[in-house]
């Protein structure tokens, strides 16, 4: 069996019952970096909310972690804008993997960093 093949029935049968029980967060910590100046900001949004970061707009649907550990592997719903109102990523992130769902923007770049918990 090809490595490709593999890697799909590996990622295919553990999405079919393998699902871990989450709960959802109260909102997130997101990671901004400025690419042109090397600024490195920490973002706290609520679920539903958003917050101006240069000449973007981030807006956080919800966050998700294990239920088992809170600390652990976060996953958040993410819409950014920039400046002109269209939107340059609406998606899921997950923390372990943020090249997974990545922003692609010239200027910025942005991560989930954690949930925030009651």
């Amino acid at each position: 069996m090809s490595r490709l093949a593999l890697a799909a029935a590996l990622i295919l049968g553990a999405g079919a019952g393998w699902a871990e029980p989450t709960n959802r967060g109260t909102g997130a910590v997101l990671r901004v970096l400025d690419k042109l100046s090397g600024d490195v900001r920490d973002v706290e949004l609520d679920n539903g909310g958003g917050a101006p970061v240069g000449r973007l707009l981030l807006e956080l649907g919800e966050c998700r972690y294990p239920e088992e550990n809170p600390a652990g592997d976060a996953y958040a719903y993410v819409m950014v804008r920039d400046t002109e109102a269209e939107t340059v990523f609406s998606g899921w992130m997950i923390a372990s993997s943020p090249a997974l769902s990545a922003l692609d923007h010239p200027r910025y770049d942005v991560w989930v960093i954690r949930c925030k918990t009651a």
